[in-house]
């Protein structure tokens, strides 16, 4: 792809756009049960990956649940060489806007194993964590990630919400290779911005348009979370096709107004953002 979305970064061994899609929202209300259209939900995910040259999903299989990983597959295996599918593990659904986390190791064994299977891969890409168990030792539950890594049927380990204290500590028991946090204009402050920063680990920003309360300046919302450094990538969610017309237009405009910048014979030099 040669003008990937906002940009590229390199996320669980591949160089990606830094725009990619959250698919949490292509299910029901509360990401429960099927999609109101299924042949648009799927219409949805070709458009962003085969028109605007996206190449990061992110989902999990507490989606539907289940429900978005088998949407993915249906809508593109044989997946393109460049697209990064995350999803995650580690949370149950008892019902519509319920979640709860599950961390034994026995549950995310078999939970890896249920993704592999609806995703159609012999190995997932990246896998996130999503959620620390309160109820089950840390490293344990790293550990039974770090042991399907060495297994090979998970390529890279991510941890997903996890408060700065617990991704230090995650480092001494195995490889993370991805942070995943909430950030946007609306709440700044996120420490592991700096820790990613300085460990050189990929940081996804989760909710940039804070569930739709910054959606009327995309351009504004999705500049300022890019912006926060080179190792960030964004994952703004929709289940509407001119939503997400607006998304990859907003970050066009920045990829136009950064190209202008650096072209600019006033000598202002590239941009940092």
């Amino acid at each position: 792809m040669t003008n990937p979305m906002g940009g590229e970064i390199g996320i669980a061994g591949k160089i990606v756009s830094r725009l990619g899609l959250s698919a949490k929202h292509l299910v029901g209300r509360g990401s429960w049960g099927e999609p109101t259209s299924r042949s648009a939900a799927l219409e949805l995910l070709r458009t962003a990956v085969h028109t605007h040259g996206i190449t990061h999903l992110d989902t999990s299989d507490a989606y539907g649940p289940h429900v978005v990983e088998a949407l993915i597959r249906e809508a593109l295996h044989p997946y393109p060489a460049e697209l990064l599918i995350a999803t995650k593990v580690g949370m149950i659904r008892p019902g519509r806007d319920l979640w709860g986390q599950v961390g034994k190791p026995a549950y995310l064994r078999a939970a890896v194993e249920g993704s592999l299977r609806r995703l159609g891969v012999e190995r997932l890409d990246l896998c996130y964590l999503h959620r620390i168990d309160p109820e089950v030792d840390f490293p344990d539950q790293i550990g039974a990630l770090d042991a399907l890594r060495e297994e090979g049927k998970i390529g890279y380990i991510g941890l997903a919400d996890a408060p700065p204290e617990d991704v230090r500590w995650a480092s001494h028991f195995a490889a993370i290779d991805v942070i995943q946090s909430p950030l946007n204009l609306k709440d700044q402050a996120d420490p592991l911005l700096d820790i990613c920063r300085g460990a050189g680990i990929p940081y996804v920003a989760g909710q940039p348009l804070c569930s739709g309360q910054l959606a009327e300046d995309l351009s504004a919302a999705l500049s300022w979370v890019l912006s926060q450094g080179d190792h960030v990538a964004v994952i703004p969610g929709t289940s509407s096709a001119i939503h997400l017309e607006e998304l990859v237009q907003a970050v066009a405009s920045l990829d136009d107004h950064h190209a202008e910048s650096d072209g600019d014979p006033g000598g202002h030099g590239p941009s940092t953002s």
